[in-house]
């Protein structure tokens, strides 16, 4: 077969002479035959089939370390990592939407300077874990005071210690902090959080196997912060009508959103439970939102323990009809148990009220 040279290759695959010498050095995409005396480089049609391919995932921002992975694998498995690649991309563009929305919205409605502060108001909340039925180890965690509501779910042979840290490094939040800083309080919470994670999974050789979701709301003034990982959710109940405000960092979630999928139909899909974004060692950028505490809003917070296993309308019937957050909690895991508690639930209901409330009841 004859052999093209590096400038015909590159016209053919669409990648400059420039790109197949780094992918060269790479091990990427070596040439079939280098030229002992000039060093020029020749390659065969046979290459330009993963020619292709590279500059296609390329142009998708596939970093080249993941591309050596995906080239290495058979077309289905390939297809499969580019499906789970895209997914994250997507949910990392969706939170950084969310992000700018926020900042539009702080902008253009600062506070003039003599304008009146927005109403102080307080959380009447209430915290309950359950191992479930068929679980033999409970690996949720959560944490409900004044200021902080917080779930963490485990996953893994070491998910239980792992999501217990994720808690124990967001608890600090539970204090006054400036809406100001609010948002870096809480990165930095989570960054806290997945270097204790990622140390303790790394020394028991745990980091592909192991890890935790993370989801929490803190309190300053009349707002609420936002930071969550993961796959549990907050659902807001305001007049009666319950909204979803976290996204799940899922592959199927991407589906969800382009409406490609229903949320019933995604509960049935084979990869439901995978998922691209969580605490388990490496690097992760957390969402991060804004939200007004409106008195007679009620939130829920809980692992995918409750809100996989009781539909939608249920929570919304339970959070509608519930006299305060204590009874929510109750019926919420006895709902999860009565369609065969197949996994760990931690929920926190709590209520936004005026003035200052002290009242928790964890079980």
């Amino acid at each position: 077969m004859e052999l093209l040279t590096i400038g015909e290759f590159a016209r053919a695959s669409r990648l400059s002479p420039k790109a197949l010498r780094l992918y060269d050095e790479l091990g990427l995409l070596p040439p079939a035959r280098v030229d002992p005396r000039s060093g020029y480089r020749f390659y065969s049609p046979d290459q330009l089939e993963r020619a292709r391919l590279v500059a296609w995932l390329r142009r998708l921002g596939m970093p080249l370390a993941r591309i050596r992975s995906v080239c290495a694998l058979d077309r289905a498995g390939a297809a499969a990592e580019v499906r789970a690649y895209w997914a994250r991309v997507e949910a990392d563009t969706a939170a950084r939407r969310d992000l700018a929305a926020f900042l539009v919205a702080q902008l253009s409605g600062a506070r003039d300077p003599g304008e009146e502060p927005a109403m102080t108001v307080a959380l009447k909340y209430a915290l309950r874990t359950d191992r479930g039925l068929v679980r033999d180890s409970d690996q949720d965690f959560g944490y409900a005071g004044e200021r902080l509501l917080a779930v963490a779910d485990g996953f893994g042979s070491r998910g239980g210690p792992v999501s217990a840290m994720a808690i124990d490094a967001v608890a600090p939040l539970d204090t006054a902090i400036p809406v100001d800083d609010l948002l870096d309080a809480l990165s930095d919470a989570v960054r806290r959080a997945g270097t204790a994670v990622g140390d303790y999974l790394s020394a028991h050789q745990e980091q592909e196997c192991s890890g935790t979701t993370l989801t929490a709301l803190v309190l300053s003034g009349s707002r609420l912060g936002l930071v969550h990982v993961g796959d549990g959710r907050v659902y807001l109940l305001r007049g009666g009508d319950l909204f979803l405000i976290t996204h799940d960092h899922t592959a199927v979630w991407s589906l969800i959103a382009e409406g490609r999928l229903t949320e019933e139909e995604a509960a049935g899909h084979p990869q439901r439970s995978l998922l691209v974004r969580a605490l388990h060692g490496r690097a992760v950028e957390p969402d991060l939102a804004l939200h007004d505490a409106v008195p007679g809003d009620r939130y829920l917070l809980c692992s995918d323990g409750l809100h996989t296993v009781v539909a939608r309308d249920d929570l919304r019937d339970v959070l509608r009809e519930a006299p305060d957050p204590q009874e929510a909690t109750r019926r919420l895991v006895d709902l999860a148990n009565a369609n065969g508690g197949p996994d760990n639930v931690v929920c926190v209901v709590a209520d936004v009220v005026p003035g200052v409330v002290a009242d928790v009841v964890a079980t």
